[in-house]
């Protein structure tokens, strides 16, 4: 059974200034989940979810879906606020989006094998794909084995100003034993530092393995999740900026020894437009893979 790429592309960009997953970059207008679908692909995936929001699904209808219909199954699930276990309300005055495991739980009904989890404005590499898929081919019915791509630090900074990145910390067996989310990591004088819970900077190797939301599950995760949700929404029903994070759940799974979860070294240099400013790097970027040979100048 091949297994399944399910890609969130709910989220506005922020920080952006737009809806960056429909941005072209690539010569021919080709977005950054372009590339990632081309890759995924050619590594072995056999069918493409993607999570969005019903505001902006005519236009991702006729900007992304319809140039996949000769090239790979492709499903769409839908995540809004109220999208909530029976039981439960939304207090009117959330705003906030409910973070990637809440979107991670609207696939239940659509992946039945094996699944990645991405982002759809991160550029995640060749090789991250085709390491992902072979660990994932691995995974057919079994339960509480878990992946992800652990990028090195050193290869995931931006230019253009501060980043956050799970900073994750491993066993002998290379086994997730937590990841951390630290919200402003940068190259200051040559080494990669990133500001503690004390505003101190902080220090670490170029090879520190981090979480670029790229993540490797069978489908007992989802019952996993449904049920901390419930859990999540008992404890924050009043914090209506509370956002349910996978980090979150994998850190819980991990410690009460329910889960282990391998991270998966790759040699991939990630990029993406956390920043407006980032877009005319990621262009050259892109533009430099297609010269070198790792993809075609028009890839559909």
């Amino acid at each position: 059974m091949k297994p399944t790429l399910f890609v969130l592309a709910a989220g506005m960009g922020s920080r952006y200034g737009g809806l960056k997953q429909m941005d072209g970059l690539g010569p021919n207008g080709e977005t950054i989940m372009d590339y990632s679908i081309y890759d995924a692909v050619r590594a072995g995936f056999g069918k493409i979810v993607f999570v969005i929001r019903h505001s902006f699904e005519d236009d991702f209808r006729n900007k992304i879906i319809n140039k996949y219909t000769d090239v790979v199954p492709v499903e769409l699930v839908f995540q809004e606020l109220d999208y909530l276990p029976a039981g439960f309300t939304l207090n009117p005055e959330r705003a906030k989006p409910w973070g990637t495991n809440h979107a991670v739980l609207m696939g239940k009904d659509a992946i039945k094998e094996p699944f990645a989890v991405i982002n759809a404005d991160d550029f995640y590499g060749r090789e991250s794909f085709a390491i992902l898929a072979d660990a994932l081919k691995g995974l057919n019915g079994k339960k509480n084995e878990y992946c992800m791509i652990g990028y090195r630090v050193g290869n995931t900074l931006s230019e253009s100003g501060a980043v956050a990145r799970g900073v994750c910390a491993v066993d002998a067996d290379d086994n997730l034993t937590t990841v951390v989310e630290r919200t402003h990591i940068e190259r200051i004088d040559g080494e990669v530092k990133y500001k503690d819970e004390n505003d101190q900077f902080v220090a670490i190797a170029d090879n520190t393995p981090v979480s670029m939301n790229m993540w490797g599950f069978t489908p007992d995760y989802f019952d996993y999740s449904e049920s901390f949700f419930k859990e999540f929404l008992k404890q924050n029903a009043d914090n209506i900026k509370a956002e349910f994070f996978i980090p979150l759940v994998v850190n819980d799974l991990i410690n009460s020894n329910t889960i282990k979860l391998k991270v998966l070294d790759t040699p991939s240099k990630w990029f993406g437009v956390t920043y407006a400013a980032d877009r005319p790097e990621v262009v050259a970027k892109i533009n430099a893979l297609i010269e070198a040979g790792e993809y075609p100048a028009k890839l559909w």
